[in-house]
C-alpha cells in the first residue's frame, strides 16, 4: 500500500481523499528539516503547502519517494532539478485559487470605489465623515482588464454582471476568444486613457515588470482607479507614489508588492485614498480546500495509475527514449520560448515540422516542449510539460506536425512556425554535437547558441548601426558577452542576437528602438 506524508498544515479532506483511494497517510506538520529527512524516506509521496523546504539534502534522503504534490501554485520551495534528477514527480495545483482572486480583485475595486475601508476606520476612531468618503458607482463604468487568463476572464465575467463596459489588453489571445469573453481588444495605451478603473492579471515577466509605470499614469483619467491582485512588480510603485501624490488618479488597490511583508514606513500606505491587504487572493476557506483536495487527487491517481497531472518537471516520455529525446526536448523548449518572447498578438497557429533524423523519433514530448516553451512567458505560474497542450487547445491555438526523411544541410532540423493575428514567425534549430543551436529566423541564416540573457534586433543591414549599439549599451553599464548576427543580404534585412550580462532596462531598450534602421528590439531569456 502506498504511503503519504502531510507535512504543512492544509484541509482535512486532503487525508480523507487518500483514505479514499487506499491509500496509508500521516500528518505531520511543523517538522524541522532534520526531522523530515530522518523520516521521509518511509513515504512514497509527499504533500506539502508551502512551509516544508523539500531540499537537496531531503530529496536524497528520500529513497522511496516517488511524487511530491504542493497545494497551490508555486513551487520554489521545491529543488526540482534534483528532484528530476532522482525521478521525481513534482506536482502543483495551478487552478485551485482563480475564482477567489478574482472575488478579491472585484472585492478591492467595489471597496476603492465607495472607500469602504477608509470610512469603516474612521468611524471606529469616533469619526462621522459622511461627506469625505462618498464614491463613485460601477454602473455603466469601464472597466480596463490587463490580462484575460484564467483569472481575467472570472473578473470580466462579473463584471459583466455589474453592467460594466469591459476593455482588455492582452498580446495573447485571439479574437475570436475577445468575442467569446465579450470585450474589446484594445492596445494597452488606449486601456490607460478610456478606463474608469484598471485590473491587472498578467504574471510578473520582464516584459511586464513596471508595465504601469510613470508614463501610463500620465495617460490615466483623474478619476481612474488602479487595482492590482496579480503580482508585486507590474505597477512601479514609486509611480503609484507619485501619482497619488499629485492627484494624477482617484486611487488604489494592491493586494501584491513588490516587497512582501509591507512594513508601515511603505510609502503607499500614508495616501487615504490608497487601500491595501496583506496578499489575501487565495486565502479564502473554499480554496484552501480546493487546493488541498486537488493535490491529494493528483497524487493518489500517480500513485495508483501512474496518471501525472500538473507536473512542472517531468514529460511523458518512457525511460527508454529519454536519452535519444532529451537533446531534441532541450531544443524544441529553446526555439519554443524564443518565438513565445518576440511574437505580438494573438496566438493562432503553432506549425512544427520534424525533419532527417528527429523524424523517426516520438515526436509528441518534442511538441510538448515547444509548447511549453511558445506559452512560458504567457504563463510563467501555470504551463507544463502534461498541460500545455490543454492550455494550447484552450486558447484556440492550432498546433500541427509534418515530418521529412531529409534535412538537407543537417542531420536533424526542428522548423516552428508561429502565426499570430500580426504575423508569422519561424525559426530553425538543430544540434550540434548533441548542443542545441538556431541556423536561422524568419528566412536570415544564423548560428546561436540559444542560452542565457540575449537582445533580439531587427534592423537594415547599414554601416555604423552596431557600433551605436555598442556604444549605448556600454554607456548603459551592459557588458556584452557576445554577438550573433545574420543578414539577407548587404544594406538588407539583418537579424541580431546580442548576449548580455544583466537585463537592460527599458529606456535603453527605446533608446535602441529609436535609431534609425532599428526595426524592432526585444529582450529574450533562456
Amino acid at each position: 500500500m502506498p504511503k503519504v506524508l502531510i507535512s504543512d498544515k492544509m484541509s482535512p479532506k486532503a487525508e480523507a481523499v487518500f483514505q479514499e483511494h487506499g491509500i496509508e497517510v500521516d500528518v505531520k506538520t511543523g517538522l524541522s528539516p532534520d526531522e523530515l529527512k530522518e523520516i521521509i524516506s518511509e513515504y512514497d509521496g509527499l504533500a506539502i503547502r508551502s512551509a516544508s523546504k523539500v531540499t537537496e539534502d531531503i530529496i536524497n534522503a528520500a529513497t522511496n519517494l516517488k511524487v511530491v504534490g504542493r497545494a497551490g501554485i508555486g513551487v520554489d520551495n521545491v529543488d526540482i532539478p534534483t528532484a528530476s534528477q532522482k525521478g521525481i514527480i513534482v506536482m502543483n495545483t495551478p487552478f485551485g485559487n482563480t475564482v477567489t482572486t478574482a472575488e478579491h480583485a472585484v472585492s478591492l475595486m467595489v471597496s476603492a470605489a465607495r472607500n469602504i475601508p477608509q470610512a469603516s476606520a474612521a468611524l471606529k476612531q469616533g469619526r462621522w465623515e459622511k461627506t469625505k468618503w462618498g464614491g463613485v458607482e460601477l454602473y455603466q463604468k469601464t472597466l480596463g482588464v490587463i490580462g484575460t487568463g484564467n483569472i481575467g476572464s472570472l473578473v470580466i465575467e462579473r463584471a459583466h454582471g455589474l453592467k460594466m463596459r469591459v476593455i482588455a489588453y492582452d498580446p495573447f489571445i485571439s479574437q475570436e476568444r475577445a468575442d467569446d469573453l465579450g470585450v474589446e481588444l484594445v492596445e494597452l495605451d488606449e486601456l490607460f486613457r478610456r478606463a474608469d478603473f484598471m485590473t491587472i492579471h498578467t504574471p510578473l515577466t520582464n516584459a511586464t515588470k513596471h508595465l504601469v509605470n510613470d508614463d501610463a499614469f500620465d495617460q490615466m483619467k483623474d478619476n481612474a482607479i488602479l487595482i492590482n491582485a496579480a503580482r508585486g512588480g507590474v505597477v512601479d510603485e514609486a509611480a503609484l507614489d507619485r501619482a497619488l501624490e499629485a492627484g494624477k488618479i482617484r486611487g488604489a488597490a494592491l493586494d501584491v508588492f513588490e516587497e512582501e511583508p509591507v512594513g508601515e514606513d511603505h510609502p503607499l500606505l500614508r495616501h487615504d485614498n490608497f487601500i491595501c491587504t496583506p496578499h489575501l487572493g487565495a486565502s479564502t476557506e473554499e480554496a484552501q480546500v480546493n487546493v488541498a483536495v486537488q493535490v491529494a487527487e493528483q497524487i493518489a491517481d500517480y500513485l495508483n495509475k501512474g496518471t501525472i497531472q500538473n507536473a512542472v518537471n517531468i514529460p511523458s516520455v518512457a525511460e527508454e527514449e529519454m536519452p535519444l529525446l532529451q537533446p531534441y526536448l532541450n531544443l524544441g523548449e529553446r526555439l519554443g520560448s524564443i518565438l513565445g518572447q518576440l511574437a505580438a498578438g494573438g496566438l493562432k497557429k503553432v506549425d512544427i515540422e520534424y525533419a532527417g533524423e528527429v523524424s523517426g523519433l516520438n515526436q509528441k514530448p518534442i511538441t510538448t516542449t515547444i509548447l511549453k516553451g511558445v506559452l512560458d512567458p504567457i504563463l510563467p505560474d501555470s504551463v507544463n510539460l502534461v498541460n500545455a497542450p490543454l492550455l494550447a487547445e484552450q486558447r484556440d491555438i492550432k498546433v500541427s506536425e509534418t515530418t521529412r526523411k531529409q534535412a538537407e544541410e543537417f542531420t536533424s532540423m526542428v522548423r516552428v512556425t508561429l502565426t499570430t493575428e500580426k504575423r508569422a514567425w519561424t525559426i530553425d534549430g538543430t544540434l550540434v554535437h548533441g548542443t542545441p543551436r538556431v541556423v536561422e529566423l524568419n528566412g536570415v541564416e544564423l548560428e546561436l547558441v540559444p542560452d542565457g540573457r540575449l537582445l533580439y534586433m531587427a534592423n537594415r543591414d547599414e554601416p555604423g548601426l552596431i557600433g551605436r549599439i555598442g556604444t549605448t549599451l556600454g554607456n548603459a553599464g551592459i557588458n556584452i558577452a557576445g554577438f550573433m548576427l545574420g543578414r539577407e543580404a548587404p544594406h538588407q534585412q539583418a537579424v541580431s542576437f546580442i548576449s548580455v550580462d544583466q537585463s537592460v532596462p527599458a529606456d535603453v531598450l527605446k533608446q535602441i528602438a529609436s535609431e534609425e534602421n532599428v526595426l524592432e528590439v526585444k529582450e529574450v531569456n533562456l
